[in-house]
């Protein structure tokens, strides 16, 4: 079985993660490199575990985590398409193609935000647990550290940069019993007005809601002490 060490031990994903993260900090995105991939990595092995999916299943999730950002060095828009290719071309000598077709599916849709694409779409395509995973791992990824500069005036400029920088906690958790899915935020409402987080978010927590929705559960989304969703 593939495992997320074995893929991590692999200088072609580790080159493309590099290369990812110098690309975007160059155009002034939020970081999309080693350390969002190992904490989408370790988020989505968690959900994985904590919903009682296979052992199989939760390497798959991990693996994902850790790849979906990776052709970012190839061009933003579709990068999740081209991740998908860029992964299947790594391994496909030495891995069942069974094992790889699951996280071809999650790295391809995980991102349907481009504006430039023309596959927009408001619902998310899902067919198997490991898409949905990945999904909620990726978009609940809202911190202060995720800012890559230090420069004040561009983080007040730049609205990504200015939510993700007045995120002080963020914490996703499972709800076993009441069937829920939670992503809790405390944001500094002095830094940055709480509708900004929900002007280029929104979308992103509704492809969450869809997400929970297909592995059974609701999704909740708490900002300093309010449930919103």
């Amino acid at each position: 079985m593939l495992t997320l060490a074995k893929v991590k031990s692999n200088k072609h994903i580790l080159e493309f993660i590099k290369k990812s993260e110098e690309s975007l900090k160059a155009i002034g995105y939020t970081d999309h490199g080693l350390t969002h991939s190992q904490l989408v990595a370790d988020r989505a092995r968690t959900i994985a575990q904590e919903l009682g999916l296979s052992k199989e299943e939760q390497e798959q999730a991990a693996i994902s985590g850790f790849c979906h950002d990776m052709a970012n060095f190839l061009s933003r828009p579709f990068h999740y398409y081209f991740g998908a290719l860029l992964f299947y071309e790594v391994f496909k000598e030495s891995v069942d193609i069974k094992e790889l077709i699951p996280i071809m599916q999650a790295i391809s849709l995980h991102d349907k935000e481009d504006e430039e694409s023309p596959l927009l779409k408001e619902e998310l395509e899902l067919t198997n647990p490991v898409q949905a995973v990945l999904v909620i791992a990726d978009k609940s990824d809202v911190r202060r550290s995720r800012v890559t500069t230090s420069d004040m005036d561009k983080i007040k400029r730049d609205i990504h940069d200015r939510v993700n920088y007045a995120t002080e906690l963020s914490k996703l958790r499972i709800d076993e019993k009441h069937k829920q899915i939670i992503l809790t935020l405390k944001i500094d409402a002095n830094s940055v007005p709480i509708m900004e987080y929900f002007e280029i978010f929104t979308r992103r927590m509704v492809y969450c809601r869809q997400a929970a929705e297909f592995l059974g559960y609701r999704f909740g989304l708490i900002i300093n002490n309010f449930r919103l969703l």
